[in-house]
């Protein structure tokens, strides 16, 4: 059982512990009387309010050394509601298992010092793994009203979540890192929580369901470094969405506030299979509900997985306030994706930037490229009415890269701007880019083209 020192006031305990982390100088009267030591600083009467401000901004180990200052600043460091703890707070030692003990006795005696709330406490170390030291900080947090978590534990065997952690009801933010997670089953839920971050984390996917289900305010959800994930996010209040790792099958069934996303997917073959066998429609589950959506970053894979499954015909939803789109690795030679990126920018009468990197491949299509595509998929009053700014990277000069960005220029009357960077293999066909590029008839008479190679070339 825990039990809480009874030297949390004790002047014996915080002497020791100060002396650990800085070195004392008393003065003599004979310095005093030849005139060595100056008239007291300023600094010994400053307010209190100003104290407190001071110390928030100083690393803990420094707030803790202000307690020689003076007898205003003494122990004044111990009322801090925000404590952060990284690998500065101790001295560098050669030997890892003195330097593990040393910081485990620093976090250790701060926090029995400690008086009132702690508000935040951060651990962020790469001395630390599998401490059972930690489980005995967190039972202590859960007692005092702590609001902000993050444990960022080094490489190694991995920390198990205590589950006195559950009971840290007015947690508002929660961030953990390589660590095994998981709530029991007479959990609730965090009813405060209003960010969560988990990165390698070894949690089960229904328990990720039912903890994001179970924070009615959350507004910030990361999840990184998840192996064959697949995912019903339930957040009404969500805002700001980031995702990395294997995903096999994510929607977005209630996420109607969601402004930012960010997703990256990596692919094995079992995903791949999964993907080629599936029949619903990805780009419907995961971005027919966000409608305020303003900002889209689509990392590897993103359009591929959009791409798969029967999309019903006319897209039902506008996404009036997306105003940046970057898309990562779209492929040109295939004709789904291409259908991914025009519904986007179609569908988006409002957007201003534009950033597209492309994915093809060297080997020629076996068939011509079926160019009456973008006569059918293209309404004929197609136009980007705000769009400024468009970036081109990895380009090939295949045919249907040079048809969407001949596209923007004919449909872009205030554009600003298009930067293309040829992939670094295209040499000889850099040429014929330019050549086709400036017979490109522009909307905007402002248009400037850009081609970036060995040395910058501008288009006016």
């Amino acid at each position: 059982m825990y039990v809480e020192p009874s030297l949390r006031t004790n002047d014996r305990l915080a002497l020791e512990f100060l002396k650990e982390v800085t070195q004392f100088r008393r003065v003599s009267e004979a310095e005093v009387q030849m005139g060595d030591v100056q008239d007291p600083d300023l600094i010994s009467d400053l307010p209190q309010s100003i104290i407190e401000i001071i110390l928030t901004r100083l690393p803990i180990r420094d707030a803790v050394r202000t307690s020689i200052l003076s007898s205003k600043w003494r122990y004044r460091w111990t009322t801090l509601t925000h404590l952060v703890f990284d690998d500065k707070c101790v001295r560098i030692y050669s030997d890892r298992p003195v330097l593990e003990n040393c910081m485990v006795k620093f976090i250790t005696r701060a926090l029995f010092l400690h008086q009132g709330p702690i508000h935040k406490f951060q651990l962020s170390t790469s001395f630390l793994q599998c401490c059972p030291d930690i489980d005995q900080w967190i039972l202590f947090l859960s007692r005092s009203d702590i609001k902000e978590l993050v444990l960022e534990l080094g490489e190694g065997e991995w920390f198990r979540v205590p589950s006195c952690l559950f009971n840290c009801k007015r947690l508002t933010r929660l961030e953990l890192f390589r660590c095994e997670f998981d709530p029991p089953p007479s959990f609730k839920g965090f009813l405060s929580l209003r960010s969560l971050s988990l990165h390698q984390v070894l949690v089960a996917p229904e328990a990720i369901e039912s903890l994001i289900s179970s924070c009615p305010l959350l507004e910030s959800l990361a999840l990184s470094y998840f192996d064959s994930l697949a995912l019903n996010i339930r957040a009404p209040n969500l805002k700001y969405l980031c995702l990395e790792g294997e995903l096999t099958d994510i929607c977005l069934e209630n996420t109607p506030l969601l402004v930012a996303m960010s997703v990256a997917m990596y692919m094995n073959d079992d995903i791949a299979e999964y993907f080629e066998q599936s029949s619903s429609c990805n780009f419907i589950k995961f971005l027919g509900g966000v409608p305020r959506l303003e900002r889209l970053v689509g990392h590897i894979y993103f359009t591929k997985y959009l791409s798969i499954g029967d999309y019903p015909g006319t897209l039902a939803i506008t996404y009036s306030r997306l105003k940046i789109i970057e898309l990562y690795q779209v492929s040109f030679e295939d004709m789904k994706e291409i259908r991914v990126v025009l519904r986007l920018i179609v569908n988006s009468p409002n957007l201003k930037e534009l950033q597209i990197s492309g994915s093809s491949t060297t080997v020629p299509p076996v068939e011509a490229p079926d160019l009456e595509f973008w006569a059918k998929e293209c309404p004929k009053d197609c136009t980007f009415k705000q769009l400024k700014v468009v970036t081109m990277t990895d380009i090939s000069g295949v045919p249907h890269e040079m048809e969407f960005m001949k596209l923007l220029l004919a449909n872009s009357p205030v554009l600003e701007k298009m930067s293309i960077t040829p992939c670094g293999y295209v040499i000889d066909p850099r040429l014929n880019m330019l050549v086709q590029l400036v017979r490109f008839r522009r909307a905007s008479a402002e248009a400037e083209i850009i081609f970036i190679q060995d040395e910058t070339l501008c288009i006016s």
